[in-house]
């Protein structure tokens, strides 16, 4: 959830995104012989998540909203993709002012979304077909409309005051904070019920609850075991670095930002006194119950502090995703403004370069390119044009899925789905998108440039309805659609990519095969190779003998690369283009992988 605007306004420099999800009886299943002591093999690390954003999933009811009934009907497409967790987003109560990241209640599931036996059989299904539910724990804040923030609000003695951030007015206004997605882009709020202000580090509607309080996470930690005796494998942790504050809330001004915190409010507010005591607690009191996958979404951290939330000894999470890689290529001082010319490739490999070298020998990572939160990938990293949209989605699904790491997918990339290029504010649901517009209005900005950026970065994107076939509103619903659908569903859709060999889909499933077929995907040596060609990116994997050298060509022309290699005998083992590159020259948008025996 975590949103761009405290990089635009506050000069924050990266995020990281969290999940966790719990098993308690998954064993990884051999893929080929190794040394499992030396690679510390874990089922975590061999799975591919596949995240299932539920509004946009598939509607069961006509009312224009997916559900998890619509979910069910799916699961037997799901199972044929080969994945192995699905990353559910909150489908807990909600009003849905940040579409569900704002939770009134962490125990009843949505009514748009259904029932709680729906959710039950959700999970058996799943479970049934041998795959994971890891679902969203959005435990920074909760929604203004949750009892908890109704009660604290109700007077200043109220026994549940202190579950959220309060600051009373007498005491004067208190030092600015960011709040992501209001047009004044304060973070806190004046509440004159009680004559006090209240921290919200996102919407208004989105109250900052207060960690430092112990019987608050008392509460958390309950209501996680709650969800996993019900039988989930884990949570996506929403911006867990920001849970810990500083209470005295001293003036922080940009100097202290730069010199002490990296030029960042991010970075700064994942740096709260005690955050790293309470994930110690959390792993104590939940997570070391179960054999557990955690990722965490985390706001702030860098490749500095990435080992203080995820080595094993560290008794905390086990794996991070960050956000510097899909916020590489912005304009300085601009909203989601990528430079002219696109991606700059060789910043593209070196920042990936760097990630994979930060968990070469410890902890472990994870890599994406889309998720709800950000663009279709294809248009942002790839090329959406009628002529290139096809390959250049391979070649990006070819890269997620031979990094070292754990891959995590978004619905609707395995079909090559792009943006949808809203012309116009009144298409958008989406909070930040919203705020951002009406914040630049105000300030007498260019709306014109907003929109055009907003269409290869806006994050309802992503979030279009899912395109089951070719019939009315892509088979996603009877009714009204919440979110406008893509007009080009008529072609690119489950239904005739199913038919076809060559189609994105097909390919998503023979390439997810190979990975887990070939363990040196997973937990091999990664090294980059042709380091500046500006054009291809190219790196080895190695374990136990076993090289596999990866080509991407990330341009819509021909391209060259040297890697020191003579391909010319090599094995291919795939490539989107169905035939073998030449030894040293790949086509545009070209993926290949090869088996390099030791005489090549």
């Amino acid at each position: 959830m975590y949103p761009f605007s405290f990089r635009l306004f506050y000069c924050a420099a990266a995020f990281t995104i969290s999940i966790l999800s719990c098993q308690s009886n998954a064993k990884p299943e051999m893929a080929e012989k190794s040394n499992a002591d030396s690679m510390n093999r874990k089922w975590w690390k061999e799975a591919v998540v596949y995240q299932v954003y539920p509004r946009s999933f598939k509607d069961a009811d006509g009312d224009g909203v997916g559900d998890l009934k619509g979910i069910i009907s799916k699961l037997d497409y799901l199972k044929s993709l080969g994945i192995d967790v699905i990353w559910l987003n909150p489908v807990f109560a909600s009003p849905n002012a940040d579409n569900g990241y704002d939770i009134s209640d962490y125990r009843t599931i949505m009514k748009d979304f259904g029932t709680m036996a729906d959710f039950d059989s959700l999970l058996n299904g799943l479970h049934q077909r041998n795959i994971k539910l890891v679902m969203d724990l959005v435990v920074n804040h909760s929604s203004d409309e949750h009892e908890w923030f109704k009660q604290s609000r109700s007077s200043r003695t109220n026994p549940y005051r202190d579950y959220y951030h309060w600051w009373n007015a007498e005491r004067g206004k208190p030092a600015f904070r960011p709040g992501a997605f209001e047009v004044d882009g304060s973070g806190w709020r004046f509440d004159s019920l009680t004559n006090a202000y209240y921290l919200h580090y996102f919407s208004y509607k989105q109250p900052d609850l207060n960690w430092e309080n112990p019987k608050l996470r008392e509460e958390i930690y309950a209501m996680m075991n709650f969800w996993f005796q019900k039988g989930i494998d884990g949570f996506r942790m929403d911006v867990i670095p920001f849970i810990a504050k500083d209470t005295t809330f001293p003036v922080i001004t940009q100097k202290v930002l730069d010199e002490q915190y990296g030029g960042g409010w991010d970075h700064y507010m994942a740096s709260g006194p005690h955050l790293h005591d309470y994930l110690k607690e959390m792993n104590n009191e939940v997570l070391n119950k179960y054999d557990c996958m955690s990722v965490a979404e985390g706001a702030g951290v860098t490749t500095g502090t990435a080992h203080d939330f995820v080595d094993e000894d560290r008794h905390e999470l086990n794996m991070l995703y960050h956000f510097e890689g899909v916020s590489l290529g912005f304009v300085p001082g601009k909203f989601k403004q990528v430079k002219p010319g696109g991606i700059n490739l060789v910043e593209f490999k070196n920042l990936y370069s760097k990630w994979d070298t930060v968990f070469a020998d410890k902890g472990w990572g994870t890599i994406y390119l889309g998720n709800h939160d950000q663009p279709r990938m294809v248009t942002r990293w790839g090329n959406d044009s009628p002529e290139w949209r096809e390959l250049s989605s391979k070649m990006l699904t070819t890269f997620l899925f031979t990094m070292r790491a754990t891959p995590y997918y978004f619905a609707g990339d395995e079909l090559g789905m792009n943006n949808i290029k809203f012309e116009k504010i009144e298409d958008y649901r989406d909070i930040e998108s919203i705020g951002m517009y009406n914040q630049i209005k105000n300030n007498g900005g260019d709306l014109k440039e907003f929109l055009n950026d907003q269409k290869i970065t806006a994050r309802d994107n992503a979030r279009t309805p899912f395109q089951w076939d070719n019939t009315t509103n892509a088979g996603f619903t009877t009714g009204i659609p919440w979110l406008k659908i893509n007009p080009n569903y008529t072609t690119v859709n489950v239904a005739v990519e199913e038919k076809d060999s060559t189609s994105c889909l097909n390919y998503f499933k023979q390439l997810l095969r190979l990975r887990k077929e070939n363990l040196v995907l997973t937990y091999g040596k990664y090294t980059l190779l042709d380091k500046d060609n500006p054009n291809v990116y190219a790196y080895s994997r190695e374990l136990d003998g076993k090289k596999l050298l990866i080509l991407l060509n990330f341009t819509a022309s021909p391209a060259s690369v040297n890697t020191g290699m003579d391909i010319s005998m090599a094995k291919l083992l795939i490539d989107n283009y169905g035939k073998a590159a030449s030894n040293n020259s790949l086509q545009p948008y070209e993926a290949a992988i090869y088996e390099i025996t030791s005489n090549e």
